[in-house]
């Protein structure tokens, strides 16, 4: 079963650009991801945790040193040169950048970013206060006064044509950015360096320093630096990976179609797909809702953003402990299941509720009104039974994948699962019917030719052509809108 990524927990990646398996790789010093050897740090000749252990060392005495000076200072001090001068140069210099330099003015088409540091030609490192946030604006602020930290380097790397990657940090967290046009979400891998350093992390500490090391955005040309690499590599694997997910989503639906199927308490559907009342097809698409059901909880729940926000402390901990689909993953990894059929019940009541049907306040949920979850959307099953067996049967389909370069199972990162992944596995739907045997109890389902697509008028269009329509439509306007602030920017409307 997958290996465990809680331990890195000072450690959040957002929005896909290094994901969590990613990071793990990195963690592990896995042999296969290109860029690990002591060599390329250019540490040949030593091992890399004796490197990384001296760094560690330097830099508790650093933080120390920071946190005293932060305690004794004025109040009317800003405290940017106690934050760069006690604690992230020192940090930056045990990742081998040297002395930073100050950077020189930053300006494209006549608009200047005042991004405080550089690294060679092309790395931008802006360094900032630690009692400035890196998404808040603080007037009177150099890097922070129009723009927050976080978006004056993001909008900068969008904007240049010589610029990748960068960091940007306020001393009590660390970001890496890439140049990502992507407007829906942020992208970006955080290091919470207070947590780190005051709870002792240093496994996690490792990871930062294998990641930010100078070595890492190092190249003649931008797009060849191992960070870009490590990128496309993660690309690659997640599309090798999308392809099993696919796979997963059928099996997941062959485990529902039989499981709903052979239920002694499920007459009333045997006979309904018998004498023709309920069309197969139709059985079908009431299997797909409750997977796209699943799907869309994972996605939440791993953002975050399932509950309501003003869900009560017991509130969260009650659906998390008993109810929610975290619980039902880590069940799947781990058991067959038995006949019996709870878990079901449990799930159709979050589903319910999430439709509108019931009081969600003793779980923090809030309703949806959406049709997706409504009792219509899956009439005919709405109030069937099936086994834990099959159910976690179809939740370990959707939720882990057999990585066989890895020679091991991972979890699916639904956290940072995009729409280009969702919707390819929603246009590879539309290319299966079911094939149905009630007396015997079987399900399965088959290639349709683009019946199902053709009659239903589904059809999905892939973000890389969304991109391009972006690209030539809306970039002109965010070009002129970035001259006139980020007001301008956060008042479009499309």
């Amino acid at each position: 079963m997958p290996k465990s990524k809680d331990q890195l927990t000072t450690i959040r990646t957002e929005g896909s650009l290094l994901p969590a398996d990613l990071l793990a790789r990195v963690s592990d010093e896995d042999g296969t991801l290109d860029g690990m050897t002591p060599a390329s740090y250019h540490r040949s000749g030593e091992r890399l945790n004796e490197a990384i252990s001296r760094s560690w060392t330097a830099l508790q005495s650093a933080w120390s040193h920071f946190q005293a000076g932060l305690e004794s200072l004025p109040a009317d001090d800003r405290g940017t040169t106690i934050t760069r001068e006690r604690w992230l140069l020192p940090l930056f210099r045990e990742l081998d950048y040297g002395r930073l330099h100050t950077a020189e003015r930053f300006e494209i088409e006549g608009k200047s970013y005042p991004i405080s540091h550089s690294w060679g030609l092309n790395v931008p490192i802006h360094l900032v206060s630690a009692k400035v946030g890196l998404d808040k604006t603080m007037r009177g602020v150099a890097g922070a006064a129009t723009a927050s930290p976080h978006s004056l380097l993001q909008v900068f790397l969008n904007r240049s044509d010589d610029h990748l990657w960068g960091f940007v940090s306020n001393g009590n967290k660390l970001r890496v950015l890439r140049d990502n046009l992507t407007l829906t979400r942020q992208a970006y891998v955080e290091f919470d360096l207070e947590a780190m350093m005051n709870g002792d992390a240093y496994s996690d500490f490792r990871v930062l320093w294998l990641l930010c090391h100078q070595s890492r955005v190092e190249a003649d040309r931008p797009s060849d630096c191992w960070l870009e690499k490590w990128m496309k590599e993660a690309e690659d694997r997640g599309a090798r990976a999308l392809e099993h997910l696919r796979g997963g989503v059928e099996a997941a639906i062959t485990a529902l179609g039989v499981g709903f199927l052979e239920h002694p308490a499920n007459g009333a559907l045997r006979e309904s797909l018998r004498d023709g009342r309920l069309d197969k097809q139709n059985y079908y698409r009431q299997l797909l809702r409750i997977i796209y059901r699943l799907l869309f909880m994972f996605v939440a729940e791993d953002r975050d953003l399932l509950l309501g926000p003003d869900a009560t402390d017991a509130a969260r901990e009650r659906y998390k402990s008993f109810y929610s689909t975290q619980r039902l993953r880590t069940m799947a990894a781990k058991f067959v299941g038995t006949r019996h059929g709870d878990l079901f019940e449990a799930l159709r009541l979050v589903m319910r509720l999430l439709g509108g049907a019931g009081d969600g306040a003793p779980l923090g949920i809030l309703p949806l009104g959406s049709f997706l979850f409504s009792d219509k959307a899956v009439a005919d099953i709405s109030d069937c039974k099936i086994s834990n067996r099959q159910l976690l049967s179809a939740v370990r389909s959707l939720s882990l994948i057999d990585d066989r370069e890895a020679r091991s199972w991972r979890n699916v990162d639904y956290k940072n699962l995009g729409p280009e992944e969702l919707g390819s596995v929603y246009e590879s739907l539309l290319e299966l019917h079911p094939h149905i045997n009630v007396d015997a109890r079987s399900f399965a389902l088959q290639t349709a030719g683009g019946n199902e697509r053709k009659t239903s008028g589904s059809y999905y269009t892939p973000s890389s052509l969304i991109k391009v329509l972006l690209d030539s439509a809306l970039e002109p306007v965010l070009d002129e809108a970035a001259k006139k602030g980020e007001d301008a920017i956060l008042n479009l409307k499309v």
